[in-house]
């Protein structure tokens, strides 16, 4: 005991080293009105999210979490490095186990492009922080945790008061949640944020893989850049919304960027320190919920006896004290909700790619009709779509104001047509939700234009010279992605197909009057395939029709061919020079 009790005054001693150095360096090269305190703590005036801010709305419910600084030692450490328990152990906090530093990695790979910057070095410091790196590596072959882990029941007992919201799918609690897997996500987080990062077809919290392009997603949401030290905060304090939290995870991440090491799967160190071991809150590590001691309630001692009743004056004996009920918890607002209205939204259409003009509103109501403030609304997109709300995530979660209302961010319209719907429903509340219709369009033009004045001819047999170019547009704006008909008619009058004059080639060769499937470019241009010319001469039109009802005729000329030069007449008068009966008569010589 002696010795491991040194061993952390040690460890203690140099992990409060390596937290200030590693603070000081991300605060001086990163976050412009950042200190560092003596101690190595961070603050900023940005470093805390919105003060009502709710725990169900982070990734973990705000669970707790390791504090284990990073070691003083090399992060990369030679395999010589050290010697003894000391050198062990450093080298295995140094390193990533296979599984999970692979997981990191894919995930990374998957955002790169999005604007996001997410470093898997980020996705490794939550990581070791939420679970020590899925408890050193104990993952199979798959990346599942060997046996799930699991935070502690958030009963408010210590910890955040959420409801069980998945009826126990996930952590096999049917009272309360519960952070799952080596991310640490809470199941009503898991359900919107989830991904399958193995190709399985499978969303698991305890697959690393899942769990890392899950993190990575929800780091990556309201377009966050995490190059820059305000978002990369945001974002951290998104995930757990505590200032601790946030300089733990920065110690860890400028760690892992000085360089790291693969080691195999399973032989990772356990950190020791948590962020529940504090008076009268029994420390839990992941993968156990603390289990309440018998005999006692929050906030009394462990082993404390009653106190002998009071006795009545005049009598010898205790007297029956008086009945006091228990003391109950006053409702939440959530808890007074019976209802949801709509609260007059209007009709939610919108053209492909386009941003809905309407927004959704909803009310919470108690059983009477009276508004209910303060009450978070989740909103679901439902349905085969590819719209969003801004942002680009499926769901989104809205407080209710004063008046009760809550309003959805406003959605966008994929490029995917047809109807789907989005559902309010009470975070933390079974109650009736809200189902809401929405259609998309496809895309539309209402004006068609020309480009370029130069007329379009050719000769009989030939080819045009010229393509045709046209510009569409909606509302005076370019009309991008919209689809174009072309089709050469036979007369304005008359819109049938013709079947003489101007043509198409299709892939074999053959002539065609009829183009479907074209599509205006992101500036509403578009350029016609070349137009051929039988032999008929005249004068013809090309009419392009769009979806919205835009139409533009273009006309097309044809010119006689050249009429060849006739052959010579025979019956006309010879050339006199070659007239036998001109030339001189030749004399004999005599």
């Amino acid at each position: 005991m002696a010795a491991h009790i040194g061993r952390r005054l040690r460890k203690g001693a140099a992990t409060t080293a390596v937290a200030a150095a590693a603070v000081a360096a991300l605060s001086a090269s990163q976050a412009p009105g950042v200190t560092v305190d003596d101690q190595g703590r961070q603050s900023a005036g940005d470093a805390t999210s919105a003060p009502d801010a709710a725990a169900d709305d982070s990734a973990t419910g705000n669970s707790p979490y390791y504090t284990d600084l990073p070691p003083l030692n090399s992060p990369a450490p030679s395999p010589s490095a050290g010697s003894g328990e000391a050198g062990d152990r450093s080298a295995s906090e140094a390193g990533i186990p296979a599984t999970v530093l692979d997981a990191y990695k894919k995930a990374e790979a998957a955002l790169r492009g999005t604007g996001c910057n997410l470093p898997w070095q980020l996705l490794a410091a939550i990581g070791k922080v939420e679970s020590g790196q899925a408890r050193g590596g104990r993952v199979d072959a798959d990346g599942t945790t060997v046996s799930p882990i699991l935070g502690p029941q958030l009963d408010g007992n210590g910890f955040a008061l959420i409801r069980d919201t998945d009826n126990g799918a996930y952590d096999g609690n049917r009272m309360y949640d519960q952070a799952v897997g080596p991310m640490q996500f809470i199941p009503s987080t898991w359900s919107w944020a989830g991904r399958d990062g193995n190709g399985d077809g499978r969303k698991d919290p305890n697959n690393i893989y899942d769990a890392a392009l899950a993190a990575g997603h929800y780091l990556c949401r309201y377009d966050w850049d995490l190059s820059q030290p305000g978002d990369l905060r945001k974002a951290i304090l998104s995930y757990n919304n505590s200032t601790d939290y946030l300089n733990t995870v920065l110690s860890w991440l400028e760690y892992y960027r000085k360089g790291t090491h693969e080691i195999p799967d399973g032989t990772g160190a356990l950190p020791d320190d948590r962020s529940d071991a504090r008076p009268g809150v029994t420390p839990s590590a992941p993968g156990t919920t603390p289990p309440a001691r018998p005999g006692t309630r929050p906030g009394k001692p462990s082993g404390s006896r009653p106190s002998p009743s009071p006795t009545a004056p005049g009598t010898g004996g205790p007297s029956t004290p008086p009945t006091t009920p228990p003391p109950s918890t006053p409702p939440t607002p959530t808890d007074t909700v019976h209802h949801l209205e709509d609260a007059g939204t209007g009709t939610l259409t919108a053209m492909a790619g386009h941003t809905f003009a309407e927004r959704i509103s909803t009310r919470a109501e108690t059983q009477a009709g009276k508004a209910v403030a303060k009450v978070r609304i989740r909103f679901t997109i439902v349905g085969d779509t590819d719209s969003t709300f801004a942002g680009g995530e499926s769901v989104a979660t809205v407080t209710t104001d004063a008046s009760g209302v809550a309003a959805a961010p406003a959605l966008q319209a994929g490029e995917r047509t047809g109807a789907f719907a989005v559902q309010a429903a009470v975070v933390g509340r079974s109650v009736k939700g809200v189902p809401y219709k929405v259609t998309v369009t496809q895309r539309a033009a209402d004006a068609l234009t020309r480009v370029g004045e130069k007329e379009l001819t050719c000769v009989a047999g030939g080819e045009f010279a010229e393509p045709v170019a046209v510009e569409a547009t909606y509302g005076g704006e370019a009309a991008g992605k919209v689809a174009v008909t072309a089709t050469l008619v036979t007369s304005a009058d008359d819109p049938a197909e013709n079947d003489k004059g101007p043509y198409f080639k299709d892939a074999d060769g053959k002539a065609v009057r009829t183009l479907t499937g074209l599509q205006t470019d992101a500036d509403g241009r578009l350029t016609l395939p070349k137009l051929y010319a039988d032999d008929t001469a005249g004068t013809f039109l090309l009419r392009l029709t769009t979806a919205g009802g835009a139409t533009l005729d273009v006309e097309l000329t044809v010119e006689p061919a050249a009429t060849p030069s006739p052959d010579p007449d025979p019956s006309a008068d010879p050339d006199p020079s070659t007239d036998p009966s001109t030339e001189p008569s030749q004399t004999p010589a005599a």
